[in-house]
This record gives structure tokens, sequence and C-alpha cells, in this order.
């Protein structure tokens, strides 16, 4: 029921008047049945627009940082967060990756759909990085399609490092669905989860064009602040 007020009485009356997002290829989604849509992300908004312009309900694997903030501002994103249907998950892996693949198939299990970026991470440049296999051995064991989607211009709307967004229109596109059936039985197969992994991917730069790079968004990330960082002890 919260969901449903945030979405047409709340928050989702206001963002569709301020930015208009638009979408194509709304009808590669499933009228019913569980599906996971698989996304780029470039902003923390990806979360909010993608399924407030979808009609049906949709949960997304967000990062428990998001529902553990101190003071009035991280308990108003975790207010927003809980009501907009996200779901907290551990990054560290280990048993903390089996815990996102339950709480991934519990929404499956009820038929939903499913929203996770296989970058794992927002991407620092704009760029598509290379996925984690993750979402391979959901849609394996889930036996579900897996739908690409590009979100365009949420990057420049709202850019990392920016409390303030820009007034603008931003959009998303939806490709057809992808079925892995063929793979069915090798959810445990590592050379497997990186083909399904892979061919996302490639669907999700031909989709929307971006340039692709065949590296990890956080090693990316951890080796531009290394490197930052060693220039600036050079100049002090």
């Amino acid at each position: 029921m919260f969901y449903w007020i945030l979405k047409y009485l709340v928050v989702g009356p206001v963002l569709k008047g301020i930015f208009r997002p638009w979408i194509a290829g709304a009808q590669n989604v499933p009228k019913q049945g569980a599906a996971i849509l698989a996304s780029n992300h470039l902003s923390v908004m990806d979360s909010v627009f993608l399924p407030l312009v979808l009609e049906r309900p949709m949960s997304f694997l967000a990062k428990s940082e998001y529902f553990t903030g101190k003071g009035l501002k991280g308990w108003a994103t975790k207010w927003f967060m809980k009501g907009t249907g996200q779901i907290a998950i551990d990054r560290s892996g280990g048993s903390a990756s089996e815990g996102a693949l339950n709480a991934a198939l519990q929404v499956i299990g009820r038929g939903d759909l499913l929203g996770i970026y296989p970058e794992g991470t927002r991407s620092p440049d704009g760029r598509l990085y290379k996925g984690r296999t993750g979402i391979a051995r959901m849609a394996l064991v889930a036996k579900v399609p897996v739908i690409p989607v590009v979100m365009v211009d949420t990057d420049t709307m709202l850019p990392i490092g920016s409390s303030r967004p820009r007034i603008m229109r931003i959009g998303m596109v939806l490709g057809e669905p992808l079925d892995f059936s063929r793979y069915e039985g090798f959810e445990d197969d590592r050379f497997v989860l990186r083909s399904v992994t892979d061919e996302i991917m490639v669907a999700l730069q031909r989709l929307g064009g971006q340039e692709y790079v065949d590296d990890y968004a956080t090693k990316h990330r951890r080796r531009a602040e290394e490197n930052g960082a060693q220039k600036a002890s050079a100049f002090s």
C-alpha cells in the first residue's frame, strides 16, 4: 500500500511533472509473471524513475548503506527506499552474496519484477563496465527472462557528487527479453555464468551505445582514487 501511495499520490506525480520521463520499449515487460530488469547505472535516481514509469510494481536490490544512515537525512532516505520497494543487500561477498540471491528469489517467487545493476555500482564516468555474474546466477536459478534497460541522461540530471538535480527530461529504453533457458542446470558453472553475464552486457551496450570497458567499475574507481592520492602527495 505504501508503495502505491508514494508512486501515484505523493512522489510519482511530482517527479513526472518536473522531469517528464519518457520510456521506449515498455511492451517488452510481460503483463504478468516474474522477470529481471538489468539496467546500466548512471545515477542514484535510476532506482526511482524506472519503477515510476512502469505499470507493474518492481523492486531494486539496493546497497544496505541506504538503509543505515543517521539523522534526518538518513531517516528520510530509509523511509523513501522502503516505500519504493527497494531491498537492502550486503555487497561484501561470501555469505552476503547468498543473502542477496535469496532476497532476489523471494521477489521473483512472488511473480514480481526485480531490478538489478549488473555493474554492481554506478558508472564513474558514463561508460558501461564489466558485469558481475550474480545476475546470471539469479536468472538461471529462477528460470526467468532478463530484460535489458538503458537509462538515458540520468547522470546529466544528477551527476555523481551532486545533491541538486538539474531540471531536464530523462528517459529509459527497454530491449527485448533475453532467454537463457538453454543453460538450465548450469547455474553453478562459472564459465556459463560469465557467458550469460557478458551476453547481457552486450545487449545493454548495443541498446544504449555506451562505450564498453572490460573492467569492473569498482576497480576502475579505486585505481583512479589511488592515482589521484599519489599525485596529490607528490605536489604536497
